[in-house]
């Protein structure tokens, strides 16, 4: 019985490689573009300082993970075959969807795309079970995770506009600081932006980064009662570091925010869309081992086990 579902593990793992292969090529333009567009670092160092982003965003990648599990539809109403349909509809289609988009050149979220997926395959799935079942249509609401997709969706919409907001005022008090006057700053200056930009950056990379980690909950008190203090001590610190990289040694910041800031991008860009990628097709493998250790029917096992949080990493 359940040989047809290991040869969809096979598929599912096959498709997550060429899922992966699509989808890079699309992200990691979002992250590279801006530090090899700036001609500050060479491209090599830029590829080795994406690679130890992406390692470091991998293995504390937690969140995403979710939404293939639960975050769209409600696994309790779904069986283990259903399961299966929807998971292997959604990386079809994402391969497909992806390669498309590359080769006309246009862009794309694969976070967008992976959320939309399963929720068109949910629906269907359980359009049919309802069709079978002889329920009403406003029954679909009980199959379908409609609180939590909702607020999936609005933070996408949400994301676009604060994006744009937030990019176009630093764009211009940066604009205003450096335009056309950059060597005439004084290294003060130069310091204060520096401090701010690299605490922004290491602000998102220690905290944001650790809350995917096993040991966060050991010091999850600390940074939590501290915040402010540590944001402020960050500030001071690498606005020294700045200052004397200016002054003695002779460096320009901008690149040193360029290298950190790639870092980060890919350390986002791994814990976040590169799950995107493998989330599903390991939902799949945890409903697998749990199924085939119930010993029911793949038809009457039910996957609300989806909905304990297993980690990513």
């Amino acid at each position: 019985m359940g040989d047809p579902y290991v040869l969809m593990l096979i598929a599912l793992a096959i498709l997550a490689i060429l899922d992966l292969v699509v989808g890079v090529s699309n992200d990691a333009v979002n992250f590279l573009n801006s530090a090899i567009g700036s001609k500050a670092i060479p491209i090599k160092s830029i590829m080795i300082i994406a690679s130890v982003g992406v390692f470091f965003g991998a293995i504390s990648s937690s969140g995403m993970m979710e939404v293939a599990r639960k975050g769209i539809f409600n696994p309790d109403m779904f069986v283990f075959q259903d399961i299966m349909i929807i998971f292997m509809a959604v990386m079809i289609t994402d391969i497909l969807l992806l390669d498309v988009f590359n080769s006309l050149g246009l862009p794309t979220s694969t976070t967008v795309s992976i959320v939309f997926e399963l929720l068109g395959s949910a629906v269907i799935v359980a359009l049919i079970k309802m069709n079978d079942k002889g329920e009403a249509f406003n029954e679909l609401w009980n199959y379908i995770n409609y609180s939590q997709a909702t607020k999936i969706i609005l933070g996408i919409l949400l994301s676009v506009v604060v994006a744009f907001t937030v990019g176009a005022i630093v764009q211009y008090f940066s604009r205003l600081i450096y335009s056309f006057n950059f060597s005439q700053r004084p290294a003060y200056i130069n310091a204060l932006f520096g401090g701010f930009a690299l605490t922004s950056i290491i602000y998102f990379i220690i905290i944001k980064g650790l809350k995917g980690t096993p040991f966060y909950a050991d010091v999850q008190h600390i940074l939590e009662y501290n915040i402010f203090i540590l944001i402020a001590a960050n500030f001071v610190l690498w606005t020294l570091v700045s200052f004397i990289l200016i002054s003695i040694a002779k460096m320009n910041i901008l690149k040193l925010i360029i290298g950190v800031g790639t870092f980060s991008l890919a350390m986002a860009f791994a814990g976040n869309d590169l799950v995107n990628f493998i989330g599903v097709p390991i939902a799949a493998l945890n409903s697998y081992e749990v199924w085939s250790a119930s010993g029911q029917a793949a038809s009457e096992f039910s996957m609300g086990v989806l909905a304990t949080k297993v980690p990513s990493n």
